[in-house]
């Protein structure tokens, strides 16, 4: 397997650089609860964050998005790295990053490459090619001195009108969300980044979005553990190295507290059932489902007696008054101090993996740019997937092409940060010589949109439109128009780019095609689907709703 050879020749490449030699005895009770806090920081707030790293009582920084080129990147972990020297134990900050890919992912963000959504992988079914990616992008984590991935989502998506997950979820298939989830971690921590995968026991099956609500998964244990946990279990299985809990409540598990603030769900469930030894990491406390019930240094208290190690505090808080707090409730009582050895040992264990503690970083790998981007594109032609062509249309062949030049009017809806990877749509009707025009409607577009949208359509051979849906958030003007513009244009395709829920929205649309995600070789993929250069590859991994 290719994921076992790149692991042995990651695991080659080290050497020695003088960091602390630091043991959990060593330290302070203070020092060691902020083992267990990660704050949120970028380019323009890290500041506020100096005197509590400085002192030694921060264990780990998320990197949070902006954008930012890349070396801005890495000069703000050095800065963060430099603060950490200054403290008393000189122990090194874990830098985290969420990357995903799609919709919490941009091209622009941090300076990082566009990573394929979940979705997107499951379409194309290759595992290796999933497992290479993830190596590929996890050498530039690396390489900008980053050493935790929350991700891959492990989360069923089992519900079409989630609000949240959508094509962050590898699908609503228990064993092919599995199947893929494995091969992401292991490409991630075959580059010797740190995989926590999320969000414990499943996110998917809900109908609030939990940084605003308190969702409530209603299934039953039996439901729970067959379909949502499964994929979680396997992980352990297989050596995962960190779970992040949801904030979110199953009755059926613990009817009283959220999973991050639930011992029978981390303790019992976690730890005693399914055997899990690494790290258990909170989500941001600062999101609505955690503190509709406490503030957030309450929250990590509760996530912390709960039996979370490394908590995630978010961004808007206040150091030194959140730290004061935590400290000032969890100080005191034999269990609360042995809960923080724990969560301290179990932190200061991975910075020892990490070689953080002896000096035994890996050497920082080369740039994989190119690399990188064949692999993309290998897995964006696996990908996209054809899910109607009821009128025929695909391979498209204008009526009565006798030389003339067929024109094609593509209508985008996209955000701008998107509009440098649309321009490779038109590169395949170019090179067969065909007209091509375009327009990139706003995602709510006005009466200045529709005017374009339709002048553009005027008078082409084929219309091709793009809709984009995050995850069940329909946007009724940008529907509302697409439909308009296919009432009056009969040959039209339809190429759904993220959330392919949307759909069922468009049951008058007779050709359709599923990207999960925007980038320039998936949208090129299409275009070559459209003119019958390649056959589509793609399998769809979630069940769409009935029209």
């Amino acid at each position: 397997m290719i994921k076992n050879i790149l692991l042995c020749l990651c695991l080659l490449c080290t050497a020695v650089i003088g960091t602390a030699r630091t043991t959990l005895e060593d330290l302070s009770l203070e020092e060691k609860l902020g083992q267990t806090l990660m704050v949120f920081a970028d380019v323009d707030s890290a500041e506020i964050f100096r005197p509590l790293i400085e002192s030694g009582k921060v264990g780990g920084v998320l990197v949070q998005w902006g954008n930012y080129s890349l070396e801005e990147t890495k000069q703000l972990i050095d800065t963060l790295q430099g603060w950490a020297q200054k403290s008393p134990h000189k122990i090194p900050l874990l830098i985290a990053i969420d990357y995903e890919g799609g919709t919490v992912y941009t091209p622009i963000t941090l300076g990082f490459d566009y990573l394929p959504t979940n979705m997107m992988l499951a379409a194309s079914g290759d595992e290796e090619g999933a497992a290479s990616i993830a190596y590929l992008a996890g050498q530039e984590l690396r390489r900008a001195g980053i050493h935790i991935n929350f991700s891959p989502v492990l989360d069923v998506n089992t519900n079409p009108h989630n609000p949240i997950i959508g094509v962050r979820s590898f699908g609503s298939d228990p064993a092919n969300v599995t199947k893929m989830g494995l091969s992401l971690m292991n490409g991630f921590q075959a580059a010797g980044i740190v995989s926590i995968v999320k969000h414990f026991p499943g996110h998917g099956d809900t109908a609030a979005d939990s940084h605003y609500q308190v969702p409530v998964v209603k299934a039953s244990d039996q439901e729970l553990r067959q379909t949502h946990i499964a994929p979680f279990a396997q992980a352990i299985e297989n050596g995962v190295q960190g779970i992040m809990t949801g904030h979110v409540l199953y009755p059926a598990l613990d009817n009283k507290n959220i999973a991050t603030f639930s011992r029978p769900i981390l303790q019992d469930l976690l730890r005693t059932q399914l055997g899990f030894k690494g790290l258990i990491a909170t989500d941001s406390l600062d999101m609505k489902s955690a503190t509709k019930f406490c503030s957030i240094s309450g929250c990590a208290v509760r996530a912390l007696k709960a039996g979370s190690d490394l908590v995630l505090l978010g961004r808007y808080i206040k150091p030194q008054t959140t730290f004061n707090r935590i400290y000032r409730e969890m100080k005191d009582g034999s269990e609360n101090r042995q809960r923080i050895e724990e969560a301290a040992g179990r932190v200061l264990e991975l910075k020892k993996q990490l070689g953080l503690l002896d000096g035994s970083l890996p050497v920082p790998p080369a740039p994989i740019d190119k690399a990188y981007q064949a692999e993309l594109e290998k897995l964006s032609n696996e990908a996209v997937t054809l899910v109607r062509n009821r009128a025929g249309l695909i391979p498209f062949a204008p009526a009565g092409y006798n030389g003339a030049k067929p024109t094609v009017c593509a209508v985008f809806f996209a955000p701008p940060r998107f509009a440098d990877q649309l321009m490779s749509f038109s590169k395949p009707f170019l090179e067969k010589g065909w007209n091509i025009r375009s327009y990139n409607a706003a995602m709510t577009p006005r009466e200045t949109d529709r005017r374009r949208a339709e002048a553009c359509a005027k008078g082409a051979d084929l219309l091709v439109v793009t809709s984009l849906q995050w995850a069940d958030r329909t946007n009724i003007n940008q529907k509302n128009l697409i439909l308009s513009l296919f009432k009056e244009h009969p040959k039209n395709v339809l190429i759904s780019t993220m959330s392919p829920y949307d759909i069922a929205a468009y049951p008058s649309a007779h050709t359709v095609l599923a990207t999960y995600g925007i980038n320039r070789f998936v949208l090129q993929t299409a275009a070559n689907i459209i003119l019958g250069n390649l056959k589509p590859q793609g399998k769809m991994p979630v069940e769409l709703p009935e029209e």
